[in-house]
């Protein structure tokens, strides 16, 4: 399962970063691509990072059906390890014509891909927040296939255990630290959520804050109203109904929601498929994040279909793009593997099948993105290597934040 947390960047060569690799080869060069603009009888080579047989399957299935309507083939091929395969693919000038690229890598893999986002059909009714994501310069490189949204999922045989209704679901903070006091007992923490910016981020955004300035050009770490997000968390923390995964010996949160020592937990719609296969008696069901002083936010993860800058069948791999992400092939890989729809327009046949998971395709309208510039990884980690001394004190919120100000300033600076 994919639970949606940075990994560090593999390298391909001696040196070499995702913004430097011309220096490795050829291939990554930001130069004219070379197209041959054939829209028949080419072969499409696609990397994909694969959550499981099912998502093959169902992208293998695609190809087929687009290869046999265009008269092209199509040959998907699921990565090890997708960042390396593809940083020595684009290296040694050698790129699969399509391929994943997930949000957190996206300013780094920019200078390779090819600005196609707008060519493919009704484009814009991708969320904006997504296609934010995907932008630079003005520049909307290439179209989300789909995306996962956190949310709060509540067990609700611990809800009706601690005489919780309905009427006491929570839609601000205020009201999420008294649950979260009332569903705490000797055995069960209230809420149990990742110790990682990819989760406490959220509040920064409800707080008004965030890592970087709207344009990704400033880092705002060390604010007043990320301040009052970590200062939250660690009042919770405190008091003993906040914990991290580790603290109720888990591996994350959605381990210690099916476990039943995690009344509540924040995570995203990969939860489902966990919980309906590691732990499938647990009743829970999925309610938006509360509101913080400014608002509602949450965190939005995603992937987007890049095409490759050298690719020599753009031409028909955008054509197939066109086709992974019209209305009826991205419900068709709902059903296959259960992933939400970027297109708003598949929205309403997402939350019939699923209604239980409506919190999740809401909260694209005040969904953030991660912060996505190269070398962010190694920044991050260390920040969430802190989070959890906020329980016992190790950690102070102002100094992490003056760290983080730090360590991301001069991340930018060297990434460009």
């Amino acid at each position: 399962m994919r639970l949606r947390s940075r990994t560090t960047l593999a390298l391909a060569c001696a040196g070499a970063t995702l913004l430097s690799l011309s220096a490795c080869g050829s291939g990554l060069n930001g130069g004219k691509a070379s197209d041959d603009g054939k829209k028949t009888g080419v072969t499409i080579k696609v990397l994909i990072a694969s959550s499981g047989d099912a998502e093959t399957n169902a992208l293998t299935a695609a190809g087929k059906a687009w290869g046999k309507k265009t008269g092209n083939k199509v040959v998907v091929t699921p990565a090890k390890d997708i960042t390396q395969e593809l940083t020595q693919a684009l290296a040694g000038g050698t790129p699969p014509d399509l391929f994943y690229v997930d949000a957190a890598k996206f300013q780094g893999l920019s200078k390779s891909l090819a600005d196609v986002g707008e060519k493919v059909t009704d484009s814009s009714d991708v969320y904006p927040s997504l296609q934010k994501t995907f932008t630079k310069d003005g520049k909307y490189y290439c179209v989300p296939k789909d995306f996962s949204t956190l949310a709060l999922e509540i067990n609700t045989t611990l809800w009706s255990k601690a005489g919780l209704t309905d009427a006491d679901i929570p839609t601000t903070w205020a009201q999420l630290e008294t649950v979260a006091k009332k569903l705490t007992t000797s055995k069960v923490t209230g809420l149990v959520m990742g110790d990682t910016l990819d989760r406490v981020g959220a509040f920064m955004h409800q707080a008004g804050g965030s890592v970087t300035s709207a344009d990704g050009s400033k880092i705002t770490a060390d604010s007043a109203a990320n301040l009052t997000a970590l200062k939250y968390v660690q009042k919770l923390s405190k008091e003993g109904v906040l914990k991290f995964p580790a603290q109720v010996s888990a591996g994350w949160g959605g381990e210690a929601f099916g476990k039943g020592s995690a009344a509540m937990t924040i995570e995203g719609n990969w939860i489902v498929g966990a919980l309906k296969n590691d732990f499938p008696n647990v009743k829970y069901k999925v309610v938006p994040l509360p509101a913080g002083p400014k608002g509602n936010a949450t965190l939005s993860f995603t992937q987007c279909w890049g095409v490759a800058a050298q690719g020599t069948h753009q031409t028909a791999t955008v054509d197939f793009v066109d086709y992974l992400t019209s209305v009826d092939q991205q419900v068709a890989f709902s059903k296959a593997f259960g992933v939400m729809p970027s297109r708003q327009a598949a929205k309403s046949q997402f939350v019939s099948l699923y209604p239980d998971q409506q919190a999740f395709v809401t909260g694209a309208d005040n969904a953030f993105g991660p912060v996505g510039f190269t070398g962010f990884d190694a920044v991050q980690k260390d920040f969430d290597s802190k989070i959890a001394g906020l329980s016992d004190g190790s950690s102070d919120p102002k100094s992490m934040l003056s760290s983080l100000q730090k360590n991301a300033t001069a991340a930018l600076q060297s990434a460009g």
